[in-house]
């Protein structure tokens, strides 16, 4: 058994611990994968060479880094038994958020809701995959994430042309306060989602860590639409929403190609 350790700079909250688990799902010679979001780390364990893992990894464009390897004595793992009811978990609080942003979203005229509502479902779809892939065919897998990453792409794009027909027309200010009460639940909504899947990795993970929650880029961009919406009223302009918008519409494309990846 060999171990083999990576660092995936941009790995940094569980729907993408989700994606690289499905793309090295058809790797027969892994033996068990062990995550370390908060330090961005993986370690890979299995047998024979490291070039077919390491090649996957990288096609996933997480900034992935072999950082060692070396041979181990371990062949016992730890398995989470109701990974499977966490997920559903995790699943439901992201779906209920996309539609409570999206609705709010439109009712207030803010596109920074609007594009979080996305990230929502993006991570609705990775944690949606997993489920329903499970135990399928690879064939399955591969095509319900084609399925997933092009609505994706559709619902982005439909969001920049929104954002260029408000940046160039006169359209009303949007509702900075549900802006910032909207995106204050929604930050909550991630760090519980957050808690419940590192949780159920140790005991010593059964403490919510600063760093788990700072280093999410979910609550980074829950973090961007309260910034925007405070100087959305500072300013009494559109443009900060329109900013804060166009950045994560960015990110739900970039997402939706990661998603892509697990097609081919």
């Amino acid at each position: 058994m060999n171990k083999t350790i990576f660092e995936i700079t941009k790995m940094d909250c569980p729907s993408e611990e989700n994606l690289i688990r499905m793309k090295l799902d058809e790797i027969s010679s892994i033996a068990n994968l062990d995550f370390d979001i908060p330090n961005r780390k993986l370690t890979v364990f299995h047998n024979g060479e490291i070039d077919q893992i390491e090649k996957s990894i990288l096609e996933l464009n997480l900034g992935g880094k072999k950082i060692s390897s070396e041979q181990t004595d371990q062949t016992e793992f730890n398995e989470t038994s109701n990974q499977k009811k966490l997920l559903w978990t995790v699943l439901g609080i992201n779906f209920v958020f996309f539609l409570i942003e999206m609705t709010t979203g439109i009712i207030s005229k803010s596109m920074g809701l609007v594009a979080d509502s996305l990230d929502m479902l993006a991570d609705s779809f990775v944690y949606g995959i997993s489920l329903f892939a499970v135990g399928g065919t690879l064939t399955r897998k591969k095509r319900i994430a084609k399925l997933a990453g092009y609505f994706q792409i559709t619902l982005a794009i439909i969001g920049f042309i929104e954002v260029l027909r408000r940046f160039f027309g006169d359209e009303k200010i949007p509702d900075f306060s549900t802006m910032i009460i909207v995106s204050i639940f929604a930050l909550v909504a991630n760090g519980i989602c957050l808690y419940i899947l590192q949780k159920s990795k140790s005991k010593e993970e059964a403490h919510m860590k600063a760093s788990m929650i700072f280093t999410s880029n979910d609550v980074i961009i829950n973090l961007g639409v309260i910034i925007a919406g405070l100087f959305v009223n500072w300013l009494s302009s559109s443009k900060p929403d329109l900013i804060i918008g166009t950045i994560v519409f960015v990110l739900v494309v970039q997402g939706a190609f990661r998603i892509l990846k697990l097609s081919k």
